[in-house]
């Protein structure tokens, strides 16, 4: 440990994955939940799921006579899971870094990382105001001095993360088209509003209990293991096979027989993604950026 390391944050950095993370991680609500379709109702569409033509480029949607109060369930639904985690949220302490080195209460900090790494560990003051006073010329955000030690960081993030989102977002967003193309829900003309989100739901839920969810607990468990550059490169590469095998070929996959390895190799998109970069774009920015320039 170096000798201006603090003892709380050298003991957080070589912490083992532990149940604390866990619960990180259910309160970030990772792998549990995923974007609903929204309904919307077009008066004197031709048929269900029919847009005017600009709005269908962007929107993959359903319309109904139900349509008016189905967004709205779904919206209220979206509210459950915060309430569900809301008093676990309130019961976790702040991070130590934050505590330590932007709120300068070394005595907090150490008492919060004691009882989440069930250890005993001591308070630093002496050493907290030594890093403050070191640091009372620290550069000011977004300067020449940011640009210099932080400028690469914060291009890689962001542009991991945009270019995640336009892939695993776009799966998210046009899943029940994929699922009506391969017939594994019926057309829409069949079904009201309600059983159609009866049956996008389900077939939602298969993908992400089988598939989506796995993937954050795989990286839970092996990020410390594999480490987050080799995660990040590894999800991004079979996302791309993934992909480019479901794409090129794709009316091969749109027949009927061989639907189910259609839906192994597209759920598989979504393992890769939360196994990978959907988890480390999270992670990797948390990690290189100082304290004081973070958010949630």
């Amino acid at each position: 440990m170096s000798s201006n390391q603090l003892g709380v944050l050298n003991a957080l950095d070589v912490a083992k994955t532990q149940w604390y993370h866990f619960t990180a991680v259910v309160i970030a609500e990772m792998g549990f939940f995923i974007e609903p379709t929204i309904y919307f109702s077009i008066p004197g569409a031709a048929k269900p799921s029919t847009l005017p033509p600009n709005v269908a480029a962007a929107v993959n949607a359903s319309t109904a006579s139900q349509a008016d109060y189905v967004w709205r369930i779904i919206l209220m639904f979206g509210a459950l899971p915060a309430i569900l985690t809301y008093y676990w949220r309130m019961k976790m302490p702040e991070t130590a870094r934050y505590t330590a080195l932007v709120a300068k209460n070394a005595k907090q900090a150490a008492s919060d990382m004691s009882k989440v790494l069930q250890m005993e560990l001591l308070p630093e003051e002496e050493k907290i105001e030594r890093l403050n006073q070191e640091s009372s010329s620290s550069f000011c955000d977004f300067t020449k001095e940011f640009a210099r030690r932080h400028g690469l960081h914060l291009l890689g993030t962001t542009s991991c993360w945009f270019l995640l989102d336009i892939a695993h977002y776009s799966n998210n967003l046009f899943q029940k088209g994929i699922y009506r193309a391969i017939g594994w829900i019926p057309p829409v003309e069949t079904m009201n509003a309600i059983h159609e989100v009866y049956l996008v739901s389900r077939a939602q839920t298969l993908i992400a209990l089988c598939d989506a969810v796995p993937g954050y607990w795989f990286t839970a468990a092996l990020i410390d293991y594999l480490g987050r550059f080799t995660i990040q490169l590894m999800g991004f590469f079979f996302m791309t096979v993934f992909m480019f095998a479901l794409a090129i070929p794709y009316h091969h996959w749109t027949l009927k027989a061989r639907r189910i390895g259609f839906l192994v190799m597209y759920s598989l998109t979504f393992f890769f993604a939360n196994f990978g970069p959907n988890a480390t774009t999270f992670v990797v920015p948390a990690e290189i950026f100082p304290a004081r320039l973070r958010s949630t």
